[in-house]
């Protein structure tokens, strides 16, 4: 009896690595380090789902016209139009540029948010919540880290 439930428990958790191992080799294959020059905080918000401290960006205080890029691999993600002052501590946009993320449910933290990755080299970004104040009622809250200002000249 002990040697079946043994079996049992074996059988059950080689299931569950059998479900669960194509899922991680497609998001691994997705996410691809571009930039060798990411520092070890990027990568790990990058590559590892991480966030950066509240308040610590360069970019909450960025005010002129251009665009964000991914730190990665350099695709533009936002426009400095779309980007307000959330007081949430980290750089906030209403809307991002077309095809820039891909989205997935993120139920980490015992809640559901929808968590965003550059669409080109799959690196996370940070969430969108729908709490935004402008007309398209989103806020996507992005780790300063993971994006380069490029001002208009």
């Amino acid at each position: 009896m002990h040697l079946r439930r043994n079996f049992l428990k074996l059988l059950s958790f080689s299931y569950l690595l059998f479900i669960s191992m194509p899922y991680k080799f497609l998001n691994s294959a997705s996410k691809k380090i571009i930039n060798p020059d990411l520092s070890k905080a990027q990568k790990d918000i990058m590559f590892n789902e991480g966030t950066e401290r509240p308040f610590t960006s360069d970019l909450l205080k960025e005010d002129r016209e251009g665009f964000y890029h991914c730190a990665n691999c350099g695709a533009k993600l936002f426009s400095s139009t779309a980007k307000f002052d959330s007081g949430t501590g980290w750089p906030s946009f209403s809307e991002a540029l077309p095809g820039a993320f891909k989205t997935k449910i993120d139920y980490s933290f015992g809640m559901k948010r929808v968590e965003y990755h550059c669409s080109n080299c799959g690196a996370h970004h940070g969430h969108v919540f729908l709490d935004g104040p402008t007309t398209t009622g989103k806020r996507f809250c992005n780790n300063g880290l993971c994006l380069i200002f490029i001002p208009d000249n």
